[in-house]
């Protein structure tokens, strides 16, 4: 279905109106009935957790937007030059703050038409999008409400793309779906449109594990969000503060895992999947991964799926990677 909304504004969605209720669904009864039980991440983003993750990223501990954002400010022309972008397509666009570097970059060069933003809220694209057509008077703004891990197939083919994945979201990913998803972007584009794609990098499990833990207790707070999710969408009764942060640094795989430690034995009902779930004292729901990343690795990624490694920059701390790669 498209909606046209303005002369410079289209809206397509591709989700169908209880996409979410039933993701979340089968999330949980898949999950938390798995003997080492699990969370996705994605459920951390009600309003509230948006608001948690936002202030995260100001967090003197969390260096990730700061490092990838300061790649943006130096690299976003060559960026540009070096795609050639007609259509920019942002992959979980959210507010798209960080896009705008490259937005104007582009603008810069007189290429850039359309920007392509993809999000499976509908209400953030529609916010994102009235302020960059605010801002950038001519742009066309052809905004996608789809999941992004499932709907690539269904992008524009408008123009010259590059595709944009930031934020190391990258990293939620475990290794067979990062696959997947790389592969599945390539074919969603023609040789010689780009990916550019922003990984964070391996380094000492001093700075890393403080990124999500930090000593307000943030990140802690974000963690829980989820079970207050589940307990509002679904009638849980889990009790968030029974519930301790963890998060510990995984050296065989370099990721981070972000988990949830029940304090004392529990039973917890979930009564919209007809779901009961015991706790053991101790006993853990892993809510996220972070893998971390290598310049060799990236590449070698990115050329299983067919691409060609085209530039890579870190910032001036080599603590976040971003890289550009041309579809073979």
């Amino acid at each position: 279905m498209t909606v046209a909304v303005a002369s410079t504004l289209t809206v397509e969605n591709h989700l169908p109106a209880d996409f979410t209720a039933r993701a979340l669904r089968q999330d949980v009864v898949t999950g938390l009935s798995a003997p080492a039980k699990w969370l996705p991440p994605r459920w951390f983003y009600d309003d509230r957790g948006s608001e948690l993750f936002d202030e995260i990223t100001r967090l003197p501990e969390y260096y990730p937007t700061r490092a990838e954002r300061s790649i943006l400010r130096a690299r976003a022309a060559e960026i540009a030059t070096v795609s050639a972008a007609t259509t920019l397509v942002e992959l979980g666009a959210g507010s798209a703050e960080k896009t705008r570097l490259l937005v104007d970059a582009l603008r810069a060069t007189g290429s850039l038409g359309t920007y392509v933003p993809v999000d499976v809220s509908d209400a953030a694209l529609r916010t994102a999008a009235a302020g960059l057509l605010w801002e950038y008077p001519g742009l066309a703004v052809h905004a996608v409400v789809a999941d992004f891990e499932h709907h690539l197939d269904r992008l524009p083919a408008t123009g010259h793309r590059s595709v944009v994945l930031l934020g190391g979201t990258i990293g939620n990913l475990v290794p067979a779906d990062r696959a997947r998803f790389l592969r599945d972007v390539r074919a969603a584009l023609r040789p010689g449109e780009t990916l550019l794609l922003g990984t964070d990098l391996v380094k000492s499990p001093d700075v890393l594990v403080p990124a999500y833990d930090d000593a307000a207790g943030v990140t802690a707070d974000f963690n829980r969000n989820v079970l207050r999710v589940l307990n509002r969408e679904l009638g849980a009764d889990f009790e968030p503060e029974e519930f301790d942060h963890a998060a510990v640094w995984d050296a065989e795989h370099e990721w981070i895992e972000m988990r949830l430690r029940a304090r004392h034995a529990m039973r917890v009902r979930i009564p919209a999947v007809d779901l009961t779930v015991e706790f053991a004292r101790g006993e853990e729901v892993r809510t996220e991964i972070s893998a971390k990343f290598r310049q060799d690795g990236v590449a070698a990624e990115l050329a299983a799926a067919g691409f060609e490694p085209t530039r890579w920059w870190t910032d001036e701390d080599h603590r976040f990677g971003l890289s550009l790669a041309t579809a073979r």
